[in-house]
């Protein structure tokens, strides 16, 4: 790659306005996508089950003997008290959620498959599987009633929602009779934010006499999940129990006494505990205690033991507790009875002078399914293209060598360490009760910290409610493996627990090293002004940290991100708007929300950076980005995944998108942040670019590189421009764009090289920057599609500003949509909140005004 001086190197690309975004991001669809509930990354992982190299449900033999498990897509028998685990099924999807039979000869589970979980039948005495339920919909927490004659399920067949269901069981045809939707389909009419405005039912768990249900629904409730209700198992009026905030995973189980209910809460803590209450209500009290998740608890049949999953060591783990006592047993997998014949796979990651690489590894069947080791934690994309893949991408985080245990097959062996070096790539030939081995030699492309670039992810929440417990030093792992440098993990509410708090510290993190970096940092979560990034905080959290947040303590809309942003910036940090826009908004259409306070802080000049790459459409973001460039404010380009990686199914990990600051030095937290705030980053989530610009005609013939200023004489210049690509997936598009707009389309060689020099006249100020995209996404890159933007070069002509009146007045009239809804809002703490907020929008939208040219 060709290079120029330090000042000039490397720096990505972004899309155009003119681009056809939703053509784009129309390719890759959300995994279960026919659910119409909102936030699918939050029910997906936390509601939905999901794939784990460990134990992920568990339910008890009618004798109490023994337990049937799902663990890594299959069903597994174990005894207590053994170490032998004999695998049940073996299907074409993924197999969860079992429950057996009273009698002991059925077990019904969740099969995930063709894009949807339909319900299964294992006979346990032939090994035959017969499908119970295929409704096109999402068919999940199937009970058997303890007489055995029915079935309580939760599916999403009625209008996309979560509903209870209940259906006869005819054990002469093994088939359901029809089932019937026991719950009301209620618009609740309440704000809700993470949740739908029509209620839900989770989770239904039988009475022992079989003639009534306990299930978890949020009527009458804005925040959460729900509490838990008491009903008829023939339909008809419901009574709540017992409410708190439970998210998703509580999970009821109702004891054989009848008497007790186990469920998962958190309860004001941190992190999920079983808890019991009776099931008339009343004050529930702890069960389990710990720094971990307890979850999905099932009563023996004789009411002395609770079988559940842990996280405690990271993984997913098999427990029993005895009650009362608090004796516990793990159940552990050692000796494992496959149902078919297995070969083994041996998968070795090395650097092209044979040094073992820490690396993202994929390892595919002909079916698309995916596979891991049993000891590595198994990670799931959250969308996928229909057309080139029937699951979503599977993915584990090797440190160079892992070995996994595999049916007879094809397989296909994928490895990824970020944008700087190449996709390793292999296919195999798997024999039964044979071994094979799998060596990829994955070459560099460019070593960006050798020449003063490091990549970080603005963006991680390093605990989040997944199905693992994350640590530090297992983010960093996971982190290394991404090929990142630098992690931001930001510490944030989860409704009402913050899973990390006790991991803030304002140096880096005791795992850091020269070449890595952990900090951990906040985000401002905020459900009205659009969320926040706090970095390098030097004192403390910033707290409680959100506000509008109807029917609680932090309902009013003060403070405002702007003076969140002073309380940050009085103490060393900088400040990010994050994850954007998935879509487009629009000021001047009165039909769309608008209550995004972005254009606000940087007018301000309280705002230090932008994820141009986020949880978030890029090309969208990049269009609203770039209208706040025209009218001559300058805001770097920052990048962060929002990546969650204690989940088993996420949307990419961390690294999944990275910025690229340039600090010239061996890698320091301060100069890094000062890299991103002085702008000269890019961001990727693939494409590597280099970039230099150099004004001919001038007193100068120096190159100028990424966030420089160009200061220009009154008159024509010509501007060259160095472009460099290199990039490990194809991209179609190399472009130069100014003010906006592209300027100049470059060649490529093979959809992955470049080396050219533009030349430009100029003879008026602008900003510059190059950007590189795909129009279609592209494996092993986990997004809409491959992308890299680098922030922009100033070139200032005669001294007179960059403007746009035509940007100024989208952004005059986007704060006047703010007003109107400030305005409205009726839950302030008093009126000097309100009278602050509403000046601080005036300010800002005095400040477009100025732009504006005012007719004559």
């Amino acid at each position: 790659m060709k290079t120029f001086s330090r000042r000039s190197l490397l720096a990505g690309v972004v899309c155009s306005v003119l681009l056809p975004a939703q053509t784009v991001a129309q390719q890759r669809e959300y995994v279960l996508n026919r659910v119409q509930v909102p936030h699918h990354y939050y029910w997906r992982e936390m509601y939905v089950p999901q794939v784990t190299s460990g134990p992920s449900a568990v339910d008890w033999s009618a004798d109490g003997t023994e337990l049937i498990y799902s663990m890594q897509g299959s069903l597994w028998r174990q005894r207590v008290g053994s170490s032998e685990a004999v695998q049940l099924t073996s299907g074409p999807g993924y197999d969860h959620q079992p429950d057996w039979s009273p009698d002991g000869r059925w077990v019904v589970f969740t099969r995930y498959a063709n894009d949807v979980l339909d319900l299964q039948l294992l006979d346990l005495e032939s090994g035959e599987v017969t499908t119970l339920l295929a409704n096109g919909a999402v068919n999940l927490d199937a009970r058997w009633s303890p007489d055995g004659r029915r079935l309580a399920f939760v599916s999403t067949v009625y209008e996309g929602r979560w509903h209870v269901f209940v259906a006869p069981f005819e054990s002469t045809t093994r088939r359901l009779g029809e089932p019937v939707r026991i719950t009301e389909d209620r618009d609740s009419q309440l704000p809700r934010y993470y949740y739908s405005v029509w209620d839900h039912y989770l989770s239904p768990t039988w009475a022992p006499t079989s003639d009534e249900l306990i299930l978890v629904s949020n009527r009458t409730r804005i925040w959460g999940t729900g509490g838990f209700w008491r009903m008829s198992a023939a339909g008809g009026p419901m009574r709540e129990l017992w409410y708190e905030e439970t998210t998703w995973k509580a999970r009821p189980d109702w004891a054989p006494d009848g008497r007790r209910v186990v469920y998962s809460g958190y309860h004001g803590r941190q992190r999920n505990q079983l808890w019991i209450m009776t099931a008339d209500g009343g004050d529930p009290f702890q069960l389990t205690y710990g720094d971990f998740d307890a979850t999905a608890p099932r009563w023996s049949p004789d009411g002395k033991h609770i079988a559940y999953i842990s996280n405690e060591g990271g993984n997913t783990s098999l427990w029993v507790v005895d009650v009362p006592g608090g004796r516990r047993q793990q159940v552990v997998a050692r000796d494992r009875r496959y149902r078919t014949p297995v070969g083994r796979l041996r998968v070795t990651v090395t650097s092209a002078d044979g040094t073992a690489l820490s690396t993202r590894v994929s390892v595919f069947d002909a079916s698309g399914k995916s596979w891991t080791p049993d000891d590595t934690w198994r990670h799931a994309d959250e969308a996928f293209v229909r057309e080139a893949r029937d699951f979503e991408y599977g993915y584990f985080h090797s440190r160079g060598d892992a070995t996994l245990t595999l049916p007879p097959g094809r397989y296909v062996v994928e490895s990824w360490k970020g944008p700087e070096y190449s996709v390793g790539r292999a296919e195999v030939e798997i024999l039964a009760d044979d071994s094979a081995n799998v060596t990829l030699t994955m070459d560099r492309l460019l070593d960006l910290p050798a020449h003063g670039w490091w990549g970080g992810d603005l963006h991680v929440h390093m605990n989040y409610g997944g199905a693992y417990r994350n640590t530090p030093s297992n983010l960093k792992h996971q982190a290394q493996a991404e090929g990142l440098h630098v992690v931001e993990n930001l510490i944030v509410n989860k409704e009402q627990r913050i899973p990390d708090i006790t991991h803030f510290r304002v140096d880096p993190d005791p795992v850091s090293t020269d070449d890595f970096l952990l900090m951990h940092a906040e985000e401002y979560h905020t459900s009205f002004w659009g969320h926040t990034a706090l970095l390098g905080l030097q004192e403390y959290l910033i707290l409680p940290n959100y506000v509008g947040y109807a029917n609680t303590g932090a309902a009013s809309l003060s403070p405002t991100n702007n003076e969140v942003f002073e309380l940050a910036r009085a103490q060393g940090g900088i400040t990010g708007y994050v994850h954007p826009f998935d879509s487009r908004p629009d000021p001047y259409d009165e039909s769309q929300s608008l209550h995004y306070a972005m254009p606000v802080d940087a007018v301000l000049g309280t705002l230090d950076y932008f994820e141009v790459m986020g949880y978030s459409d890029h090309l969208i973001t990049s269009e609203i980005w770039y209208r706040l460039l025209n009218t001559g404010l300058r805001i770097p380009a920052g990048a962060g995944t929002d990546a969650f990686p204690n989940f088993a199914s996420l949307r990419g990990p961390p690294g999944l998108v990275r910025v690229y600051a340039r600090t010239d030095q061996a890698l320091e937290h301060r100069s890094f942040l000062q890299a991103i705030r002085d702008g000269r980053t890019f961001v990727t989530n693939g494409p590597l670019l280099g970039v230099g610009y150099r004004a001919i005609g001038t007193d100068t013939s120096a190159w100028y590189g990424i966030g420089d200023d160009i200061e220009l004489t009154e008159g024509p210049h010509d501007l060259q421009i160095q472009v460099t690509l290199r990039s490990n997936v194809p991209v179609d598009h190399l472009e130069v764009i100014r003010n906006g707009e592209v300027t100049r389309s470059i060649p490529i060689r093979g959809g992955v090289a470049a080396d050219t020099l533009v030349s430009l006249p100029v003879d008026e100020s602008g900003w510059y920057l190059v950007r590189a995209y795909a129009d279609q996404p592209r494996e092993p890159i986990l997004d809409l599609y491959p992308f890299a933007s680098t922030s922009p070069t100033y070139v200032t002509v005669g001294h007179r500003p960059i403007r746009s009146p035509r940007d100024a007045a989208y952004f005059v009239k986007w704060i006047n949509r703010l007003l109107e809804a400030t305005d409205s809002h009726l839950e302030w703490n008093t009126n000097d909140e309100r009278e602050k907020t509403m000046k601080t929008l005036t300010n800002a939208l005095k400040a477009y005004e100025a732009l504006v040219p005012v007719p004559q």
